[in-house]
C-alpha cells in the first residue's frame, strides 16, 4: 500500500507541475498568436516549449519515457494552452493524444517511432481516403488527405482507409502509421479560424504499409489491441475514441474562458474603446452568471467522465457501452455549447469586437471553425446515445 501512495502522490506532484507550467506559457503563446496566425502555423519556438514541459509525454509509455498520466492531466494542460492561443491548444491536442493510439500498436510499431527518439512526433488524418490493396506482408495505399493539423512538425502520421473484403462485405477501417518519407505536405490551410494550426493536406502514392503498422478500429473498439503485451497500464484500457474527440473539443472550454475574461474586462472599461461601463447593467450582468455556469458544467461533464472512464476502465468488463456512448455524445456537444456562449458575448460585446485584431472576434473565428471537425456535429452521436436508452443496439465503433 505505501508504494502505491508513493506512486499517487508522484503523479500528483507531475500533475501539478504540468499545469503550472502550462499556465505559465499563457502569457507566451498569447504574444505569439498573432504571428502564427498570420503564417498560418505555430513556431518551432512553442513545439520545443512543449517538448521542453513534458506535455507530449502525458499519454506516452513509460517505457518510452512517457508519464502514462491520467487523460484529466492532459485535458487540463490543453485547457490552459488555449487560454493564450486556441490554434497552439488543437495543435497540442492532436498531436499529443497519438502517444495514446500508438500505445496500442504492435510495439515493433512503437520502437521505430520511439526507439531512438522517445521526443518523435506524429500527425493525423483520420477520414478514411486511402485507396487499398492487400499485398504480402501489409498494405499498398494512396490517398488524399485534410485537415493534418501540425504535420509539418511531425515525423510520422496516422493515415485512416477502409479494407473491402474481397468476398464483400463491410469494409474494415484501420489507421496506417507512415514515416515522413513517405508522404507529401501541401500547404493549403487558409481558414477563418484556427489559423495557426497548419491544418494541411496530406498525399500518398502507391506507398507500402507492413501490417504491424497498421492499428484496427475494431481492436480499439474491442480493446484488444496488440500494444497490450507491452503496456500494462489499466490507462490503455480507456477506448481510444473516448481521447481523441476530447482533444478536439476541449481547446474551445479554454478559449470560451478566455474570451468571457476579456468580456468582462471590456465591461468594467479596461480594455474597452468604448467609454460606457457595462458593469453596472442587469443584461451584462446575467449573460456573464449565465457564461460562467455554462463553461463550468462542460469542464465538470468532462472531468466527471474520465473520472468514471479511468475508475472503469481497470474493472473486470471494463466501461459500460451506455457510458462510451453517453461520453461521446458529451464531447460531441461542447462545440455547440461553446457556441452558445461565444455567440451571445461577440454580440454583446461592442463595436470594437469587428475589427481586425480583436482578441475576442479570433476566439469567434476559431470556435466556429471547430464546428467544422465531423467530431464535433452532434447529430449521430446524439441518435445513438437516444437509441440506446430505447433498447437498440450501438452503432458507432468509435466510441
Amino acid at each position: 500500500m505505501q508504494a502505491v501512495a508513493i506512486q499517487e502522490r508522484t503523479n500528483l506532484e507531475l500533475h501539478n507541475e504540468l499545469i503550472k507550467k502550462a499556465e505559465d506559457l499563457i502569457p507566451v503563446l498569447k504574444a505569439r498568436s498573432e504571428a502564427a496566425n498570420e503564417d498560418r502555423r505555430i513556431p518551432k519556438e512553442t513545439i520545443q516549449d512543449f517538448k521542453d514541459a513534458g506535455f507530449f509525454k502525458i499519454l506516452q509509455p513509460k517505457q518510452y519515457g512517457g508519464f502514462e498520466l491520467d487523460p484529466h492531466t492532459f485535458s487540463e494542460v490543453q485547457l490552459r494552452v488555449a487560454q493564450g492561443c486556441m490554434s497552439t491548444a488543437w495543435v497540442l491536442g492532436v498531436v499529443g493524444i497519438h502517444p495514446f493510439q500508438l500505445a496500442l500498436y504492435d510495439d515493433k510499431a512503437q520502437q521505430e517511432i520511439w526507439g531512438e527518439d522517445i521526443d518523435t512526433l506524429v500527425s493525423s488524418s483520420y477520414a478514411p481516403m486511402a485507396q487499398v490493396t492487400p499485398v504480402e506482408g501489409g498494405f499498398n495505399i494512396s490517398g488524399h488527405w485534410q485537415w493534418s493539423s501540425g504535420s509539418e512538425h511531425c515525423e510520422w502520421a496516422l493515415l485512416g482507409g477502409l479494407i473491402f473484403p474481397p468476398e464483400g462485405g463491410a469494409p474494415e477501417y484501420r489507421t496506417f502509421l507512415l514515416p515522413r518519407s513517405d508522404y507529401e505536405i501541401k500547404d493549403t490551410w487558409y481558414s477563418m479560424g484556427l489559423k495557426a494550426t497548419g491544418s494541411q493536406d496530406v498525399h500518398v502514392t502507391d506507398v507500402f504499409v507492413p501490417e504491424y503498422r497498421t492499428h484496427k478500429q475494431s481492436d480499439g473498439f474491442n480493446l484488444t489491441n496488440p500494444g497490450y503485451e507491452v503496456n500494462k497500464n489499466d490507462l490503455y484500457k480507456i477506448p481510444w475514441g473516448q481521447l481523441f474527440v476530447r482533444a478536439v473539443s476541449t481547446p474551445a472550454i479554454g478559449a470560451t474562458k478566455k474570451m468571457l475574461e476579456l468580456f468582462i474586462e471590456g465591461a468594467n472599461g479596461k480594455a474597452s474603446s468604448d467609454p460606457a461601463k457595462l458593469a453596472g447593467d442587469t443584461h451584462t450582468q446575467s449573460l456573464i452568471a449565465e457564461a460562467s455556469s455554462q463553461i463550468d458544467a462542460l469542464e465538470t461533464v468532462m472531468f466527471r467522465n474520465y473520472d468514471v472512464m479511468v475508475e472503469e476502465a481497470g474493472n473486470q468488463g471494463g466501461i459500460a457501452m451506455i457510458n462510451r456512448v453517453k461520453f461521446r455524445y458529451d464531447a460531441s456537444l461542447v462545440i455547440e455549447k461553446c457556441l452558445e456562449v461565444v455567440d451571445k458575448l461577440f454580440s454583446n460585446a461592442g463595436g470594437g469586437a469587428v475589427f481586425k485584431g480583436s482578441d475576442i472576434q479570433k476566439i469567434f473565428l476559431d470556435v466556429h471553425t471547430a464546428r467544422a471537425h465531423v467530431a464535433n456535429n452532434p447529430t449521430s452521436f446524439s441518435r445513438n446515445y437516444g437509441a440506446m436508452q430505447l433498447g437498440v443496439e450501438n452503432s458507432d465503433f468509435f466510441v
